[in-house]
C-alpha cells in the first residue's frame, strides 16, 4: 500500500503567556519525547512544539484531560483518547505510529509493567470464554469485510513481495502442514482452530483426520457449516471446547494464534496437554504465536480494548514453561514478524476501505479503535517491538526425521 506524502500547515509557535505554566511544562515534556520520532505537537489552544524537521505526522491534543493521561500512562491513554476523538493524528496514522514505536525503550520493565505482570489474574475456563467472546464473536460477516475468504485471522506468509493476501495465507497453510510432514491417514488435533481454514486444509490437500478445539461459538458454527457444505466434516471434528480438555493421542498438534490468549499461568497445564495428546514415538506439534524479546504485557489499552487476558511471550517463556516441564524438544524456531507487518497491512486497508459500515454497524469509536489497533500492530511488528514466532517440537528421543524443514508439496496442494 503506497503512502502519499503529506504536507502539514505551519503552526505558530505561542509564547508562554498564552499557556498555562503546568500545561506549558507536560507540552514541552511530551513534545521532547515524541521529537525524535519527527511527530509534532499541537494543542487544543493552537500552541505547537517548534519546528520538527521533516515531520512525519502531528499529534493534535484537543484537552488538558488529554494532555495529562499522555504524560501519566501513554500505554493506556493514547489509545482511550484517540477513540474519543481527544487526540487526533495528523498524517499517515501507520507512520506516525511506526515512528512511536521506534522510540527508545527500556528493555526491562517498569515497575508499574512488572506489578501487572505479577497481579495478572488467570485464564481460567470461565475468563477465557469471555475474553474470547469480546473479540472473536463480534460476528462473522464483520471479519467477512475485511479479511481474506478463507477468515484467516492469523499471519500470513508472503511467498514475494507483491503476493496478496489470499495467495499469502494458502501459503501459510501450506507451509504449517509441510513443517509438520504431515502424512495421509494420521491424526491431528488443532487448538484454536478459527474459522476452520487450516482444520480443512489439512484434510482436504494431506488427507489427515483433523479434531479442533475453539471456544468461540460463532467461529465453531461457521467451521461446521463450511466442513459439511465440502464434504468434509467425516475427515473434521469441530468440538467447542478449551484446549485444556483435549483427549486422546496424535500424530500432531497445532495451535496458530492461540498461545497469545493462554496466558502466563497456564503454560504448564498447556504443556500437560501437549504431553499426553503426541505420540511418544512420531508425534511432533507447531506452536504458530505473537511473542516478545522481553517479558512484558500487551500494551495496557489493547488488553483493555481489544485483546483481553493476552499475554504475548518470549522464546524463553515457552522454552521453560510449556516445552521442558513437559519434555519436548525445539527442533525449529522462524520469525515471521515482517510477514506479519505485511499482512496488517492488507487488514488495514480493507478494513478502512469498509468505514462506513464498520461505523453504521459498531460506531465511531469502535472503528476507531480498531484502526489504531490495526495500525499500532503494523508499526510494532515492523520494528520489531513485537514478533511473531514459528516453533516446531517433538517428544524428546522421538523418531521423526528431518522435521524442521518444510517437506514437499503434495500433488494435491496449492501451487502459489
Amino acid at each position: 500500500m503506497a503512502r502519499m506524502a503529506v504536507s502539514f500547515r505551519p503552526l505558530p509557535v505561542i509564547t508562554s503567556v498564552q499557556l498555562h505554566p503546568m500545561d506549558r511544562w507536560l507540552a514541552c515534556r511530551l513534545a521532547e519525547t515524541i521529537a525524535p520520532a519527527r511527530i509534532r505537537l499541537e494543542l487544543w489552544n493552537g500552541w505547537a512544539s517548534p519546528s520538527v524537521e521533516s515531520p512525519i505526522g502531528v499529534l493534535v491534543v484537543r484537552d488538558r484531560r488529554a494532555l495529562i493521561g499522555l504524560i501519566v500512562d501513554p500505554d493506556l491513554y493514547f489509545g482511550e483518547c484517540y477513540m474519543s476523538q481527544r487526540v487526533e493524528i495528523l498524517g499517515d496514522l501507520e507512520g506516525v505510529m511506526r515512528g512511536l514505536s521506534g522510540l527508545r525503550r527500556p528493555s526491562q520493565p517498569s515497575w508499574r509493567q512488572k506489578f501487572a505482570l505479577w497481579a495478572t489474574p488467570s485464564n481460567g475456563f470461565v475468563s477465557a470464554r469471555r475474553n474470547v467472546h469480546h473479540h472473536y464473536d463480534l460476528g462473522n460477516d464483520f471479519y467477512a469485510t475485511w479479511l481474506d475468504p478463507e477468515l484467516v485471522y492469523t499471519c500470513a506468509y508472503y511467498p514475494r513481495r507483491d503476493a496478496s493476501l489470499e495467495e499469502a495465507q494458502a501459503t501459510k497453510l501450506d507451509l504449517v502442514c509441510r513443517k509438520l510432514r504431515l502424512r495421509p491417514g494420521e491424526r491431528v488435533v488443532e487448538a484454536g482452530c478459527g474459522w476452520g481454514a487450516l482444520s480443512l486444509h489439512m484434510a482436504r490437500h494431506y488427507g489427515v483426520g483433523v479434531t479442533a478445539f475453539n471456544i468461540s461459538h460463532e467461529q465453531i458454527q461457521y467451521a461446521r457449516g463450511r466442513a459439511s457444505r465440502e464434504g468434509l466434516d467425516g475427515r473434521v471434528t469441530f468440538v467447542e471446547d478449551d484446549y485444556r480438555n483435549i483427549t486422546g493421542q496424535f500424530d500432531a498438534f497445532v495451535s496458530v494464534g492461540m498461545l497469545e490468549h493462554v496466558g502466563r499461568r497456564n503454560y504448564m497445564a498447556l504443556g500437560r496437554v501437549l504431553r499426553r495428546s503426541l505420540r511418544p514415538d512420531t508425534g511432533r506439534g507447531l506452536l504458530h504465536f505473537i511473542g516478545r524479546d522481553h517479558p512484558r504485557l500487551l500494551n495496557a489499552w489493547i488488553r483493555r480494548r481489544i485483546f483481553p487476558g493476552a499475554y504475548p511471550p518470549t522464546i524463553a517463556e515457552v522454552m521453560a514453561s510449556v516445552l521442558e516441564p513437559a519434555d519436548l524438544s525445539v527442533i525449529d524456531v522462524e520469525n515471521l514478524r515482517l510477514h506479519y507487518a505485511r499482512t496488517l497491512e492488507h487488514w488495514r486497508g480493507r478494513f478502512e476501505a469498509a468505514h462506513d459500515a464498520v461505523r453504521q454497524r459498531f460506531g465511531e469509536a469502535f472503528y476507531r479503535a480498531w484502526r489504531l489497533y490495526l495500525a499500532g500492530s503494523e508499526a510494532a511488528f515492523a520494528t520489531g517491538w513485537m514478533q511473531l514466532f514459528q516453533v516446531v517440537f517433538a517428544p524428546a528421543g522421538g523418531r521423526v526425521a528431518d522435521l524442521g524443514r518444510p517437506a514437499r508439496r503434495p500433488r494435491s496442494a496449492p501451487t502459489v
